[in-house]
């Protein structure tokens, strides 16, 4: 395996470009001035408990090993943490078509192609080449990841983020006016509004998922609990300020949800000033290389996990396999040909652009949402069991059992809500698209929620059984 440590700074970089998701930007901005609100109430009332019920979790002696899986498994049972673990990676071959539906997005405007993004045979194969390359690439090992999620994250999300913020505020003092649809929004929610709650979760779903890399951090007792609490406060910070620059600057009618970013990089910028197109273009391949780094960060990091499975017997001896680099290449090629059938569901059959990317997303987060109802629900059994509370661990969340209790139930309220809300159809959708959407999400849904229990029942209690 590649134990290559890792600085603080790069095992904050790759968990960053977990989660930070700068192509959900748009779809927060169909949200108005209520995406200030919901930004806040899910990083404080549900990114928070995520983190910090994650770092304690993580930190227990006993239950280290294997993210997720460890956490969930030793409180609840192997069979849970087996499904939370299921969910976890499951939940991004869903996210991997809808992270590449913004690359194509970005490189479709900066290559001016725009079959690149209109044609769904183009788009299809535009998305199969990227995933495999990215794929490819992670066959070097978890060092390679992290330096490349240092760059992205630096290059294709901080930077330019903060280019929209200055440019949205000059867009301002210049006497421009924001958009009407952003105005017109409270910034408390309506009824109506909270069908849009799910999308808003995605913005912190992921800062667990670097988990399993924690033996490569250096000092992970004392650095992984401190690099949550700053992931928390970056995540909240960045996703603000990226969802109401874009929804500042265009027009809900003219929103595109795989390409608002650059649309809003367009307004400010071309703005009696067409000559500089080419500096739109240049923040489209940055913005586009931020969600490559993304990708490849999600590639390799809940793979790791499956693997540690396979060795404990729970999956074929096939997915113990790794490459001189500690890649496990058999569950990459899974994957691949999964997020390859999600492309071809998603794009062919997904109604359309805008239906296809909220589809993608709402699917991706509730799949993700059922594997955080377990780390929940796992919390509280190490909590409130005294025998787990015996256990010892470096790291407690601060203010006792009731503060404990507390945090983890508005995780938990939360996470059940915005499932919830999921099935409601987003008022931007007419009858018929409305019909496919809750249709595709239903079935998938049920079907996910299946796969890892009948998996363990046929597969795992049998071949126990025959031992």
């Amino acid at each position: 395996m590649d134990k290559e440590k890792m600085s603080r700074f790069s095992f904050f970089a790759m968990t960053a470009s977990l989660f930070i998701t700068v192509y959900e930007y748009p779809t927060f901005a169909e949200s108005g001035k209520t995406l200030i609100f919901f930004l806040l109430l899910c990083g404080i009332a549900w990114f928070l408990p995520v983190a910090l019920c994650s770092a304690e979790m993580a930190t227990v002696e006993k239950y280290k090993e294997g993210g997720i899986f460890g956490w969930v498994g030793h409180s609840l049972g192997e069979k849970y943490g087996f499904a939370a673990l299921f969910f976890q990676w499951f939940q991004v071959t869903v996210g991997f078509v809808t992270m590449i539906y913004f690359i194509i997005g970005s490189l479709s405007y900066a290559l001016d192609f725009k079959a690149l993004n209109d044609n769904p045979v183009i788009k299809f194969i535009a998305v199969v080449v990227i995933f495999w390359l990215v794929t490819l690439l992670q066959l070097r090992g978890t060092a390679f990841t992290a330096k490349m999620a240092k760059a992205g994250f630096i290059f294709g999300i901080v930077i330019p983020v903060l280019i929209l913020l200055v440019l949205t505020l000059k867009y301002k003092f210049s006497g421009h006016a924001f958009s009407q649809s952003f105005l017109d929004k409270s910034f408390l929610p309506t009824k109506s509004d909270f069908p849009a709650l799910v999308t808003f979760m995605l913005a912190y779903m992921g800062v667990e998922a670097s988990a399993p890399h924690i033996t490569q951090l250096d000092n992970p007792k004392k650095n992984y609990p401190m690099i949550m609490v700053a992931l928390v406060i970056v995540g909240i910070i960045l996703s603000t300020i990226g969802g109401a620059a874009v929804s500042m600057v265009v027009p809900g009618s003219e929103l595109s949800l795989n390409s608002g970013v650059v649309q809003a990089f367009e307004k400010l910028i071309l703005d009696n000033n067409h000559h500089l197109v080419w500096i739109v273009k240049v923040l489209a391949v940055l913005l586009a290389f931020g969600v490559t780094a993304q990708v490849s960060s999600w590639t390799v990091s809940p793979t790791e996990g499956l693997r540690f499975v396979a060795d404990k017997g729970l999956l074929p001896a096939k997915f113990k396999e790794v490459n001189k680099a500690g890649v496990p290449v058999p569950l990459l090629i899974v994957q691949g040909i999964l997020v390859t059938i999600w492309a071809a569901v998603l794009t062919f059959g997904g109604g359309g652009n805008n239906v296809s990317f909220l589809t993608a997303i709402s699917l991706t987060v509730i799949i993700y949402l059922s594997a955080y109802v377990l780390l929940f629900v796992g919390y509280f059994t190490l909590v409130l069991k005294k025998d787990n509370q015996k256990l010892e661990r470096a790291y407690q969340v601060p203010g006792g059992q009731k503060v404990k209790v507390l945090l983890a139930s508005a995780g938990l309220i939360l996470s059940v809500l915005a499932i919830i809300s999921s099935f409601i159809a987003p008022k931007e959708l007419h009858a018929s698209q409305a019909h496919t959407y809750i249709l595709t999400l239903a079935i998938s849904f049920i079907i996910t929620l299946l796969v890892p229990f009948v998996f363990y029942r046929f597969y795992y209690e049998k071949k126990k059984a025959k031992q």
